[in-house]
C-alpha cells in the first residue's frame, strides 16, 4: 500500500462524477423493462446487466481511451534534455506525457477522480490500455449482441427463433463473462504481486467504493452468468440423451 496526497473529497466535480457513473444503471433498467417481458425475470436481469456492461464500456471506459490517446502535454526540457520520468513511451512520443491527468474536458475530471483510488487511471498505463482497447472495441459491442439475443429469446412469436436466440446466447455470454474475470484478473494481480504500489487503500471510500464496489461487480455478475450458462448447457445434454433414449 501506498499513500497519495489525494483522498476523497465530496465537491461538485465529485459529485457529477459519481452521478454519471451511476446513470448506467437506471438507463440498462429501463431499457430491460421495456424490452423484456416481466414473464421473464432471469433474462431481465441477464439484459440490465449486459446492457449496464454496455454502456459503462463504450461511454465511460471509452472515454479513457479517448483520453490516453488525445490528452497530453509536452515534457519540459533541461539544458536541452528531455527530463522524462521513468514510464513507458507512449505512441512512440518520448517528448510527450499522455493521460487523463493532463486533460480539462468532463471525461479527463472522471478518471481524475478515480485516479485517485488507483493512480495508472491518470496516466497512460500501456497494460491497462491494452486491456481497455479490448474492452471497449470487443467487450462493448458483445454486450450489446448479448442484449439483442436475449430480446430474441424473450420476445419472439417463433419458437425456432427463441431457440437458436438461446442457443447463441449461452454462447457468448459466458464467453464475455470469462472475459470480464480475465480482465479484472490481469488489471488488479500485479497490484496484489506489488503490494498494491498504484492504489490507496487507507481512504476507505476510495477502497470500498471505488476499488471494491465498481470493480467487483465485474467478477460477482461474471461468475453468477457461468454458472447459469452451466445449468443451461446440462439441461441441453440431459434433454439431447433423453431424446436419444426415446
Amino acid at each position: 500500500m501506498s499513500s497519495t496526497t489525494d483522498s476523497f473529497t465530496i465537491d461538485t466535480p465529485t459529485v457529477l462524477c459519481i452521478a454519471f457513473s451511476l446513470s448506467m444503471m437506471p438507463v440498462a433498467t429501463f431499457l430491460s423493462r421495456s424490452l423484456i417481458p416481466s414473464t421473464h425475470t432471469r433474462n431481465r436481469i441477464l439484459f440490465f446487466w449486459h446492457a449496464y456492461d454496455a454502456l459503462t464500456h463504450l461511454f465511460i471506459e471509452g472515454s479513457f481511451l479517448y483520453e490516453c490517446f488525445f490528452s497530453y502535454v509536452p515534457i519540459p526540457t533541461g539544458n536541452g534534455v528531455i527530463m522524462r520520468p521513468e514510464q513507458a513511451v507512449f505512441l512512440g512520443h518520448k517528448d510527450r506525457l499522455y493521460g487523463a491527468a493532463y486533460g480539462t474536458g468532463p471525461s479527463a475530471r472522471l478518471w481524475q477522480e478515480y485516479a485517485k483510488a488507483d493512480r495508472r487511471w491518470a496516466g497512460a498505463d500501456v497494460t491497462v490500455i491494452a486491456l481497455e482497447l479490448l474492452t471497449v472495441f470487443i467487450g462493448g459491442p458483445a454486450a450489446i449482441y448479448v442484449c439483442y439475443l436475449l430480446y430474441r429469446a424473450s420476445s419472439a412469436k417463433v419458437s425456432a427463433v427463441r431457440a437458436k436466440a438461446q442457443a447463441k446466447l449461452w454462447l457468448v455470454a459466458p464467453a464475455l463473462a470469462t472475459a470480464e474475470l480475465y480482465g479484472g484478473w490481469m488489471t488488479f494481480a500485479p497490484e496484489w504481486l506489488t503490494a498494491s504500489s498504484q492504489l490507496e487503500t487507507s481512504d476507505p471510500v476510495l477502497l470500498w467504493f471505488y476499488l471494491v464496489f465498481f470493480n467487483g461487480l465485474w467478477v460477482v455478475v461474471p461468475l453468477w452468468v457461468l454458472w447459469q450458462a452451466a445449468k443451461e448447457i446440462r439441461a441441453a445434454f440431459v434433454a439431447a440423451e433423453g431424446k436419444k433414449r426415446a
